[in-house]
């Protein structure tokens, strides 16, 4: 490390979906300290999902407050901030540098029928080939291409199209710009890391190209912050700011998906479940028939991240837990899921593994990852009467665990070794299931706001206090790696020997799953 002694501290800023927040690491990726607060949107009718970004700015100049309170040296001791945000959305702003209406998030549907008539068309093959990313709805693309239909006044007034991340990096630095990440697979071409006409042209925006600002790549380039944000945010004028890639690629950033192992995958188990791949040229990406997941260029020189997202992880176990809670309820009995929770991993571990099989498709918005169905439903098959509640708990886990295994198929061979975060990898019995389901090895991330410090090992690089990322990572994220689980043998053959089955259900369902939607629509025809 190059980087001065008295200047030993880094700010990663993440501002995500749920929360914002402010972590403060040492050079050596150790945190000192973190402070949040929820983040605020707002869901109007048809299918609007908006945020308030001016309220965006002020919640993270609170963060950023609030941590220099925590640690009152860090003026003295800062030596770069780094940000990071939700990605996907569209956040406008006009000459002046102001909003010209809220921004539109990733969670927002109303481009919906535009993207679902693109993808069934003779566009969808050849834009999927240049970004490498499955065209849906929360993308800035096809949320561009409504607002110009629908709202051409605002696209009008519009002068930069941002993401989350891009405008905090606007008001902290004064700069216009998005990194590869988010320009790739917003309206761009993977191989060349960057916005791309054609791809515009392919989705109906090729009047608009005009919004998209310069592409910054963090890892090497970063700017000053200026004299109005250090007013505001009380932090030394001048510190260099970082542009992190996509919160997505910071999180597998700091949970360990860089390594120079080969065959390496990174998994999030959260509210959703994010599946990622490693891969070392533009040449080595997969691409699949169904025309989905996500290819993102990776801050090391030539590297790209593969990922597909199944929409619902940790809420098919949410939803196991309150039919319990809620039975238990009924009888008087009070108990919350964290309650019930710490008995999970040994009812689970003493059923019999593969008794019934699920499909987690539990989420209202259906399915988007290997596969893309709205009308998607969760389910369970091989149901008998001596099946418990234990032995449905496992097939929860285990129809999580072939969902991430459609993921990785879809990109590729199965990872050898699977870095697992979020807040479902302090399971161990998800951790075995899993394991065995990939036929892996198995590593957990400790690291509580890998984000963040993803974002913060970019800004190190950039400020050439590690040499490279691979030097920053042996710092900063293998001591937070447990020792490699390897996978069950017998557990694993079992798994290979179910999951065609898996697969075969999910298929034979597809109709099954539109007729359901149509009833309950209340359709006289299916």
């Amino acid at each position: 490390m190059t980087a001065s002694a008295s200047r030993d501290v880094i700010i990663g800023i993440d501002a995500g979906t749920s929360l914002i927040k402010a972590v403060a690491f040492t050079l050596a990726g150790e945190q000192l300290a973190d402070v949040s607060r929820p983040n605020v949107y707002s869901s109007p009718a048809g299918g609007h999902v908006v945020q308030d970004m001016a309220r965006t700015w002020s919640d993270t100049v609170a963060v950023i407050r609030a941590l220099a309170n925590a640690l009152p040296d860090l003026s003295a001791r800062i030596a770069a901030i780094a940000v990071t945000g939700q990605g996907d959305g569209t956040w406008l702003i006009d000459d002046d540098g102001r909003p010209v209406a809220p921004a539109l998030l990733w969670l927002d549907s109303r481009a919906g029928r535009l993207v679902e008539e693109i993808r069934g068309s003779e566009r969808n093959a050849p834009l999927y080939r240049r970004t490498g990313s499955g065209l849906i709805a929360c993308q800035q693309g096809p949320q561009l291409a409504w607002l110009q239909a629908h709202v051409p006044d605002t696209i009008a007034r519009a002068t930069t199209a941002f993401h989350c991340k891009d405008w905090l990096y606007f008001l902290l630095t004064g700069e216009r710009a998005t990194d590869p990440s988010e320009a790739t697979f917003s309206c761009g071409d993977y191989r060349k890391r960057g916005f791309d006409a054609e791809t515009a042209r392919l989705i109906g925006i090729a009047d608009l190209t005009r919004l998209f600002p310069q592409v910054v790549d963090g890892a090497v380039a970063t700017h000053p912050l200026t004299a109005a944000a250090a007013i505001e945010t009380g932090l030394p004028e001048g510190v260099p700011v970082c542009l992190g890639y996509v919160d997505v690629i910071c999180n597998a950033l700091g949970a360990g998906l860089y390594d120079p192992s080969p065959d390496v995958g990174c998994t999030i188990i959260g509210s959703t479940g994010m599946h990622m791949r490693l891969v070392r040229s533009a040449d080595a990406v997969t691409l699949n028939r169904e025309a989905t997941g996500y290819t993102m260029p990776f801050p090391v020189p030539g590297h790209y991240a593969q990922m597909q997202s199944n929409m619902a992880a940790t809420l098919n176990i949410d939803w196991m837990l309150d039919l319990a809670c809620d039975l238990l309820a009924a009888e008087g009995v009070t108990r919350t899921r964290a309650d019930l929770i710490g008995r999970l991993d040994d009812q689970v571990l003493q059923a019999r593994p593969g008794e019934v099989l699920f499909h987690p498709f539990i989420s209202d918005a259906g399915e988007r990852g290997p596969f893309v169905s709205h009308e998607a439903s969760a389910q369970f098959f091989g149901l008998r009467s001596r099946h418990r509640y234990g032995d449905l708990m496992r097939g929860v886990m285990e129809g999580l665990a072939f969902a991430a295994r459609d993921c990785y198929a879809a990109m590729g061979s199965l990872p050898r070794d699977v870095r697992i975060t979020g807040g479902a990898a302090k399971s161990r019995a998800l951790g075995v299931i899993l394991g065995a389901a990939l036929d892996c090895d198995i590593r957990i991330c400790s690291r509580g706001e890998a984000g963040a410090a993803g974002a913060a090992m970019i800004a190190a690089v950039a400020i050439d206090a590690y040499p490279d990322m691979r030097a920053c990572a042996e710092h900063w994220v293998a001591p937070h790696l447990s020792p490699p689980q390897s996978p069950d043998a017998a557990l694993a053959k079992r798994y290979a020997s179910i999951f065609p089955t898996y697969l075969d259900a999910r298929l034979a369902s597809r109709p099954v799953w539109k007729q359901l939607a149509a009833l309950r629509a209340g359709g006289d025809h299916v």
